[in-house]
């Protein structure tokens, strides 16, 4: 067992304790920025359709139910601009996480087979390298990688964790080059519909893949648009080819989204009103610690989309951490995301109304 664990690097969050304490002894609480998770309620309209839907004593499919997956292509065909996405073309998964860590293990890659990312990224992007053998690469410009054994190429638009969005000439671009190479694209596109000072775009997009979706998919979560991260509910779409694969294996390991969950599912990708509404939720976080942070002194660097400001008072990170952690303010160190990231904190405003207002007053 301890073969495989070895494997991995130390998992991030747990450095940060010692600061969380120390945030947590403010006089006032702990205002926790550090991790992206939801903390409004979940719309209605989707708890009924979870509780209509909690008799369901029978195994759910791995592929979903017919309405779920009318729901997915007509969700992406709507949302992303796709055109004539079927069945095939779409597969739900047990939330994003879990289909980044065991992707790569699920395509059958290994020693000798290369798998790359961005420079500044999501960790488990790596961890899924790792858990099969595979050498993780990280990349500025994925088209100057040398393609020679090159199998998976993760692209993250809007960037977890800096919010950048990669313009639609720059995903054609890249597009290009990796069907010019034969390099399978997996784009995880789950903070789309949160563009702040950018739109941004799909890979499924005619513009970008110019109507096929041939070694191209798309991951989507309804973790943040909808406050669904307890309901572990996403899915991916593209290439059906390369789904069709994945929906035997999973299959086989019984990875398969909750029934009550698709229902969930459907009655979320439905309803366009609930995420207008939590995206002015945001809008309004986002904007009062931004304004805070640079009257504090902080430059925010890209941050056109996503739920995360991308700070840095030009000094190391966790020198950072510790300043604000005395304020009572708990962020996330820029290095968890890669040695680039080391002079920068990811500041999450996915808090209460009254702790980002906490968090305002305490930098003000």
């Amino acid at each position: 067992m301890s073969a495989v664990s070895s494997r991995l690097p130390v998992f991030p969050w747990d450095k940060l304790e010692p600061y969380k304490k120390t945030a947590l002894a403010h006089p006032d609480g702990i205002v926790d920025l550090s991790v992206g998770t939801p903390v409004d309620p979940v719309p209605a309209l989707i708890q009924e359709a979870l509780v209509a839907a909690a008799d369901s004593p029978g195994y759910p499919t791995v592929w979903g139910t017919k309405e779920l997956r009318d729901a997915l292509t007509g969700w992406c065909g709507r949302r992303l601009g796709a055109v004539g996405l079927a069945h095939e073309n779409v597969l739900p998964v047990v939330g994003s996480k879990e289909l980044v860590a065991w992707l790569p293990t699920q395509l059958g890659l290994g020693a000798g087979d290369r798998v790359a990312y961005p420079r500044l990224a999501y960790p488990t992007y790596e961890v899924g390298a790792r858990l099969c053998g595979a050498e993780a690469v990280v990349y500025d410009d994925p088209t100057e990688l040398d393609p020679a054994g090159l199998k998976l190429l993760w692209l993250n638009s809007p960037s977890n964790p800096t919010g950048r969005v990669l313009s639609p000439e720059e995903l054609t671009r890249i597009v290009a080059w990796a069907r010019e190479h034969g390099v399978l694209v997996f784009s995880d596109e789950c903070y789309l519909e949160l563009g702040w000072e950018a739109d941004p775009v799909s890979v499924l997009h005619p513009d970008v893949c110019g109507g096929s979706y041939e070694g191209i998919v798309a991951v989507h979560s309804l973790s943040k648009r909808s406050n669904l991260a307890g309901y572990r509910a996403a899915f991916i779409a593209g290439d059906a080819a390369v789904l069709g694969e994945l929906l035997q294996i999973r299959k086989h390991g019984g990875m398969m989204t909750a029934a009550p969950v698709q229902a969930a599912t459907v009655a979320a990708l439905g309803d366009d009103a609930h995420v207008a509404g939590q995206r002015e939720r945001y809008a309004a976080r986002r904007a009062a610690l931004r304004a805070a942070l640079e009257a504090h002194g902080f430059r925010i660097e890209h941050s056109e989309a996503s739920l995360y400001l991308w700070a840095t008072r030009d000094e190391p990170c966790w020198e950072t951490v510790a300043y604000l952690a005395e304020k009572g303010v708990l962020v996330a160190p820029g290095d968890f995301y890669g040695e680039a990231g080391e002079r920068f904190v990811r500041v999450a405003f996915t808090a209460t109304d009254e702790r980002v207002e906490a968090a305002v007053k305490r930098l003000g």
